[in-house]
């Protein structure tokens, strides 16, 4: 159990927390939520021991291990990829090593022996006859390459690095699990092992993440951060998001119906319980569901962006057409072949292992560079509108304010139509005057949404468009495009934003291009298809 007390933490002049109170116990899965800069990380941080809170207590069952997941991806370089594995149970590697300076001296003396029993005993009361089993056992389960097993974490791919790190953390089964964003670089199958792992997961886990899918498959509860304020509450990511919305809408008409609103946000706390059924996570969460009153649910204060795309025109039947695009950079091959054809209304999903695959594919569409051969033609009446996964070059040393950066991409001029853009992605007030050149990450891909709105485009390329985003950035994009009546190519690890938008799949392969129209949980799901694509990449 993780015991929260009065605590409060301030930054110089800035109040990040104040008085927080809250217990986490085990069995339940808390998803940490909130919007960019509101202290998700540095909460975990409180929580683990790194830093010390000015006001309160965190109290900690004694005798309970705590992990929390490493970032640095370089700490271990030094280490072998087993040994970095087992050093997520401190106290278990900490004795392995201790053994053997023990039976690698040159005289093993009567103390030596006693000593090495003692540690024998407690070696095997941890388990560590079956450590490297255990350890193989997750990095099987997360997709690391068993020839990487044997190797120096300096020596092994960096997808392959991040994986072993998460493994770390998973070591040992500690009594407390804390994750900063878990399912960054992973790809969808060790994502998808990672939430059943965690959904039968019986201890307590914490967790920070920006992908929906992830909170809403493996949470029960849900942290709030919001104005220095962390509030729980029962439910998954959905559940939270749905039902504060209803509230808000209930609080806004109070006295306009406000029995049928009553009943709707009833009807949805029943509906919502009922479909928490299938896993183990999901049964709990259902019984909690279940005596869930209304007045346990709280409208959320947060201020969600409105990102809307309305084409010019309409574009005609033809929209792109591409035929063997082959590129190599610095000797290696990253387009093989590529060729597909795009249809009016089409929204895909650009998929590869090879992340550099899809953003130089778009490149090249976009006329930024040049394929070694093949070839592709957009159609006559269609218009192109691209957000590019680096937007670096849109904002550095550019030392003028928002209003004059969103300015340059308008054929209206007037300031009040410049607010008013801005405003949609929360610009307001006196920040429409910031330098440019100041922005967080966040704030720069907001500004390119101002400026992709601007286009008004019929086809629109995105490249990772939900990175640096909030969640409540997050959901105004998905529910843009969504709406979007155009065409739409683009790329992310986002699997719910990539479920709820798409209707095709294309995934770039090493050996040629994989082309269907399908649902992205069907394309998941089906064993066939699946290892179709792992033959393309053998």
């Amino acid at each position: 159990m993780i015991q929260v007390t009065n605590v409060g933490l301030r930054f110089s002049d800035k109040k990040l927390f104040d008085e927080v109170n809250i217990k986490f116990t085990p069995g339940n899965c808390y998803g940490v939520i909130g919007a960019n800069g509101a202290g998700k990380s540095t909460f975990l941080r409180i929580l683990s021991g790194e830093i010390e809170p000015n006001e309160g207590d965190v109290f900690i069952t004694p005798g309970e291990r705590l992990a929390v997941l490493k970032q640095d991806h370089y700490q271990f370089d030094d280490f072998s990829v087993m040994d970095t594995v087992i050093m997520g149970h401190k106290r278990l590697y900490e004795i392995m090593k201790e053994k053997d300076e023990l039976y690698m001296k040159a005289e093993f003396t009567e103390a030596d022996g006693m000593k090495a029993a003692e540690l024998e005993g407690e070696f095997a009361e941890l388990d560590g006859w079956d450590a490297e089993s255990n350890a193989e056992k997750l990095l099987n389960g997360l997709g690391v390459r068993s020839e990487n097993f044997s190797k120096m974490m300096a020596d092994i791919p960096a997808d392959d690095k991040v994986k072993v790190l998460l493994a770390q953390s998973l070591f040992g089964a500690p009594d407390i699990l804390l994750m900063d964003e878990p399912t960054n670089h992973l790809d969808f199958k060790a994502i998808n092992w990672l939430e059943e792992f965690l959904i039968n997961y019986d201890k307590i886990t914490i967790v920070v993440s920006h992908d929906r899918h992830f909170l809403n498959k493996v949470c029960t509860h849900m942290v709030d951060i919001d104005f220095s304020k962390v509030k729980l509450y029962v439910g998954n990511y959905d559940f939270w998001y749905e039902s504060s919305q209803l509230m808000l809408r209930l609080v806004r008409e109070q006295n306009k119906k406000k029995e049928e609103k009553v009943k709707e946000l009833q009807d949805f706390i029943a509906r919502f319980s009922s479909n928490a059924s299938k896993a183990k996570q999901a049964t709990s969460r259902k019984k909690m569901l279940e005596k869930i009153n209304i007045e346990d649910i709280q409208p959320s204060s947060r201020k969600y962006p409105f990102v809307g795309f309305t084409p010019e025109r309409e574009a005609g039947k033809d929209i792109l057409q591409v035929e063997g695009l082959t590129k190599t950079i610095d000797g290696v091959k990253v387009l093989d072949n590529v060729s597909f054809i795009v249809n009016k209304g089409d929204k895909i999903v650009i998929l590869s292992r090879n992340d550099m695959a899809r953003t130089v594919l778009f490149k090249i569409l976009m006329g930024e560079m040049e394929p070694d051969s093949g070839s592709f033609k957009w159609g006559v009446t269609t218009s192109q509108s691209y957000l590019p996964k680096d937007n670096s070059e849109y904002f550095e040393g550019v030392e003028i304010n928002l209003i004059d950066w969103l300015r340059q991409y308008s054929e209206e001029k007037t300031e009040t139509f410049i607010r008013g853009f801005l405003g949609k992605m929360l610009f307001s007030g006196d920040e429409p005057l910031k330098k440019s050149s100041v922005l967080s990450g966040g704030e720069k891909v907001r500004c390119m949404f101002s400026k992709l709105m601007l286009s008004k485009a019929n086809v629109i390329l995105l490249d990772e468009p939900t990175n640096h985003l909030d969640l409540e950035s997050i959901e105004a994009v998905n529910n843009g495009l969504i709406a979007f009546k155009g065409t739409l190519l683009f790329t992310s690890h986002d699997h719910k934003f990539i479920e709820t938008i798409a209707n095709r799949v294309i995934e770039l392969t090493p050996t040629g291009t994989f082309d269907k129209e399908i649902d992205f949980d069907e394309f998941l799901e089906d064993d066939t298809l699946q290892k179709q694509i792992d033959s393309m990449y053998a």
